[in-house]
């Protein structure tokens, strides 16, 4: 989130406010593409500038090597599921703005995750999917060794 919000700030920003401050320099604003163009742009950088503000401000930092119980999956848990077809999926549980579910990483917020919380190895999980309802049976719960940030 740092990172996309210094590039947005000091490097995307910047240029643009450039391009419009030319923009209107060369008279009718109305019919001015890169005007009207760049302002609209602006508008949605300053709002995204605001909304990773706002979340980074709120961001709380958990470390899931310091986990006290890891026999239960719960944030920062690699977790290993099998289905019903015995096909078998890792995933782990990350925050909202880690979650890449084509790798493997899924928001705690998520249906999965959800069913997944608390769960210990050999545990059936009913879970509802917007395909239907699945049940999953943990096999394999594990954490980070060692502090991420020690």
């Amino acid at each position: 989130m740092r990172t996309r919000y210094e590039a947005l700030f000091s490097s995307e920003r910047p240029k643009l406010v450039e391009v419009i401050s030319w923009a209107a320099g060369n008279g009718d604003r109305s019919e001015n593409g890169d005007y009207i163009y760049g302002r609209k742009r602006l508008r949605e950088i300053d709002r995204e500038l605001s909304h990773l503000a706002r979340r980074m401000k709120a961001v709380k930092v958990i470390d899931p090597a310091s986990q006290q119980d890891r026999t239960r999956a719960w944030f920062g848990a690699t977790v290993t599921i099998v289905d019903e077809d015995d096909r078998a999926r890792v995933l782990t549980l990350v925050g909202e703005d880690e979650a890449d579910a084509t790798a493997g990483r899924i928001s705690w917020r998520s249906p999965l995750a959800r069913a997944l919380r608390g769960a210990v190895v050999g545990d059936l999980r009913r879970v509802e999917l917007p395909a239907g309802t699945k049940d999953y049976e943990i096999t394999e719960i594990a954490y980070p060794e060692g502090e991420l940030f020690g």
